[in-house]
């Protein structure tokens, strides 16, 4: 489907290529998290999770091919921000076809979430979504991220993690929590588990009244 914002035409439902996604999980599958793209069932899922309509500000963490982020285009408000962050060059071309006045497309890691926000004059988002493979990643680079994620998150804002095993949660639920929801997406090769974490807001405590 065609739209055009702010007098700007884009296409937000060009389809992503599954060959090409396959290919870059061969050759990096510590940074691929599945064989093929998402379906749309796990899409959907994931939109339901993030309440993306009410969110003005979004980073997605490992987007791939971008079928998970033309999805997130369809649902998002006209004033909204969406901004990509992709450690694959490979997949940061495939990104950069997606013409949106919305979207920002990113080449770098997620553990430098607070300078690439920073880079991009953009505030601490309402909704983070993750699609890297915590599973494959280094604990310690998996920590640094989920910190990453805690840290410049707004209060309130929600973290979704969409994986297909559970180990997000062992990694996470130290920093963030225990989370709101856990649901399993089985219409999805491999189907997969889909987290969500509400930021709780900060206390405040004033040594002055003790």
């Amino acid at each position: 489907m065609d739209g055009e914002i702010d007098g700007q035409k884009y296409d937000s439902n060009r389809r992503t290529s599954p060959a090409a996604f396959f290919r870059e999980f061969l050759r990096k599958p510590c940074q691929v998290g599945s064989v093929i793209p998402s379906s749309r069932f796990l899409e959907q899922r994931i939109v339901d999770a993030s309440d993306l309509s009410a969110a003005r500000r979004v980073v997605e963490l490992g987007p791939g091919t971008g079928g998970t982020t033309r999805a997130f285009l369809r649902h998002l408000s006209q004033d909204a921000q969406l901004l990509s962050i992709e450690l694959s060059p490979f997949f940061h071309e495939f990104l950069d076809e997606i013409a949106d006045p919305r979207y920002t497309n990113h080449l770098g890691s997620a553990e430098d979430l607070a300078e690439i926000l920073a880079l991009y004059h953009m505030g601490k988002p309402d909704v983070i979504i993750s699609g890297i493979p915590f599973s494959k990643m280094p604990k310690a680079v998996a920590s640094r991220v989920a910190h990453a994620v805690k840290d410049n998150l707004t209060e309130g804002g929600r973290f979704v993690a969409y994986q297909f095993r559970r180990d997000v949660a062992r990694i996470t639920n130290p920093i963030m929590g225990t989370p709101a929801s856990c649901a399993l997406e089985m219409r999805n090769i491999p189907p997969m588990w889909v987290f969500r974490w509400c930021k709780a807001a900060e206390i405040d405590h004033d040594d002055s009244a003790l």
